[in-house]
C-alpha cells in the first residue's frame, strides 16, 4: 500500500479540499460534500492542486494507513465530481422492485413484501422491461455507504447456487452446481 499513499490525489476544478485541525478532509464538489476522519499519525497536506499524505515512519501499520486514507480520498474526490452507481437485477419469476421516493419495495418470493429504506445521500430508481429481470439502480457519491446499501439488499435474497434465483449485482456470474441425479 505504500506505493499507493505516496501518489498525490489531483483536485480538479470546481472541487475543493479542506483539512481542519482534528485532521479531518473535507471535500466539497457538485455532486455534494463528503468528509473523513483520517489517522492522526497520517499527515494531510493539500498543495499546488493536489493533495499529499505523508507517514512518519516505515512501520507496517503507518505504511498499510498511508495508503488506506490516500484511497479513500480518492474515492471522495472522484465520489464528488462524477459519482458512483451499483446496478442489482432480481432473478426468478414473479420477483418484483418497486419504488416510492426513497423507499424500495421487493417482492422476492416470500410471503410478505420487503419495505427497504434507502438513506437519502443515493438516489434509487427501479426499472421493469418486459422480458427481462427487474433492475434497481443506486447512485450517490459516497462509495462506501453505495457499497453497504447495495450488499444489504443483495443479503435479502442471495443468489442460490442451483437455479440462479435472487437478487444480484448485474456484472455478478454466479456459478450454477448441478442438481443429484435420480436413482435408476
Amino acid at each position: 500500500m505504500s506505493r499507493i499513499g505516496r501518489s498525490p490525489v489531483k483536485i480538479p476544478s470546481g472541487v475543493t479540499v479542506t483539512v481542519n485541525p482534528h485532521n479531518e478532509v473535507l471535500v466539497k464538489g457538485p455532486k455534494g460534500e463528503l468528509k473523513q476522519a483520517v489517522d492522526r499519525d497520517i499527515q494531510v497536506e493539500v498543495r499546488d492542486g493536489m493533495v499529499l499524505f505523508s507517514r512518519p515512519t516505515d512501520q507496517i501499520r503507518h505504511r498499510s494507513l498511508h495508503g488506506l486514507y490516500r484511497a479513500l480520498v480518492a474515492n471522495m474526490v472522484k465520489g464528488v465530481t462524477t459519482g458512483f452507481s451499483k446496478q442489482l437485477e432480481l432473478v426468478g419469476v414473479g420477483y418484483k422492485a418497486t419504488n416510492q421516493g426513497q423507499l424500495l419495495d421487493l417482492s422476492l418470493g416470500f410471503s410478505h413484501n420487503i419495505v427497504f429504506e434507502v438513506p437519502r445521500e443515493l438516489k434509487v430508481k427501479t426499472e421493469t422491461e418486459k422480458g427481462q429481470n427487474p433492475k434497481i439502480t443506486l447512485e450517490g457519491p459516497d462509495h462506501q455507504l453505495l457499497g453497504q446499501v447495495a450488499a444489504k439488499i443483495r443479503s435479502l435474497r442471495k443468489p442460490e447456487p442451483y437455479k440462479g434465483k435472487g437478487v444480484r449485482y448485474s456484472d455478478e456470474v454466479v456459478r450454477k452446481k448441478a442438481g443429484k441425479t435420480a436413482g435408476k
